[in-house]
């Protein structure tokens, strides 16, 4: 492992138990994660969903779903601390089950392939306390140089 990834994935495992506000994304800030696992090629982070997260019928915006999966393989891919930088080509999610406001989730990617210019991972979504996915979302992400 370089020593930029290392520096990268040591930063997020100084977090573990601790909610993570030290993102280069302000979007990740905002969601107020909590470092659950951080290894190379996967991290698993909680959110406890706020109000301000939910849709008119009070269950997880299915946008803030997309938000969570999409930041946390960019943190994944960034956490790889590779020369290149890259960027989501597209995200394809399915939605299985709600949650609502004040529900515990659990986000966790791994890696699928990962190629020169092209890395594809996926990220599963859980509702610990009903031991249920609530969604799944595969995302390609390109080497933009």
């Amino acid at each position: 492992m370089s020593e930029k990834a290392t520096q990268r994935l040591g930063l997020i495992q100084s977090f573990q138990g601790k909610i993570f506000n030290q993102s280069p994304s302000h979007y990740m800030n905002w969601l107020q994660p909590t470092v659950v696992n951080a290894e190379p090629g996967t991290l698993e982070f909680s959110y406890v969903i706020r109000k301000e997260m939910t849709n008119p019928l009070g269950t997880l915006h299915g946008g803030v779903t997309a938000g969570i999966i999409d930041d946390l393989i960019g943190a994944t891919v960034y956490t790889l601390g590779m020369e290149h930088r890259f960027t989501t080509v597209n995200n394809v999610i399915d939605y299985f089950a709600p949650a609502k406001e004040g529900d515990l989730i659990i986000a966790k990617t791994t890696i699928v392939k990962k190629g020169r210019s092209i890395i594809n991972l996926q990220c599963e979504v859980f509702l610990p306390a009903k031991n249920r996915l609530i969604a799944k979302g595969y995302s390609n992400m390109l080497n933009i140089g």
